[in-house]
């Protein structure tokens, strides 16, 4: 063919694991609920920096080193981890690729979380604990969209691969990985239910 692809970027989706999911979902939500509750330094800083929900990102974001369930998602990512660090063909020979952060969200019906990116990791994910129908997935941006000042554009009915931005639909029970540097954001949650997600990263240095 005359037309290659270059410079694709990959993304990783999968269920966390075969069997069981709606148990260890259970558990992981038990703490995450009692997290919201006894975190007063993460509901401070999610007053002013996501509204209307909970992160426990600047307060508790180290939750695999202090929670068991929370050891044993770090243990179940793992193969998930390896299998896609193998498809971008990481040269980790030298270094080992291990979880330097993790952390809960609730987002209740209205809350958004805007554009960013996470700095300073390599692999980055979300795991879903409870996605209530009509709540939003997760909505990445092509890398290199600032680059595009005169692009016509796209088709309504364009390839993935060929669009500004793809939202990957959330389910309960699975996980999304993808590079760190890849901007993503999570649109307004329209459900009536809280969703409830933990998110993490890897790292090699």
């Amino acid at each position: 063919m005359a037309t290659r692809a270059l410079f694709p970027t990959l993304l990783y989706n999968a269920a966390l694991q075969k069997q069981g999911a709606r148990a260890f979902n259970a558990r992981l939500l038990r703490e995450i609920k009692q997290l919201g509750h006894d975190d007063v330094a993460g509901r401070k800083w999610s007053l002013r920096n996501y509204p209307g929900g909970f992160t426990s990102y600047a307060s508790v974001n180290r939750l695999h080193t202090v929670s068991p369930t929370f050891a044993a998602l770090e243990k179940k990512l793992l193969p998930h981890v390896r299998r896609f660090c193998r498809e971008l063909q990481l040269d980790l020979v030298q270094r080992k690729l291990v979880m330097t952060d993790c952390w809960a969200n609730i987002m209740p019906a209205g809350v958004v979380h805007g554009m960013h990116l996470h700095t300073l990791s390599t692999i980055s994910g979300t795991y879903y604990v409870r996605v209530p129908p009509h709540s939003s997935g997760l909505k990445f941006e092509d890398p290199r969209l600032d680059r595009m000042m005169a692009a016509p554009p796209r088709l309504a009915n364009s390839r993935l691969e060929n669009r500004p931005w793809v939202l990957v639909p959330a389910n309960a029970g699975h996980l999304i990985l993808f590079e760190s540097w890849l901007r993503h954001e999570v649109p307004t949650n329209q459900s009536r239910t809280e969703r409830v997600s933990i998110s993490f990263n890897f790292n090699w240095f």
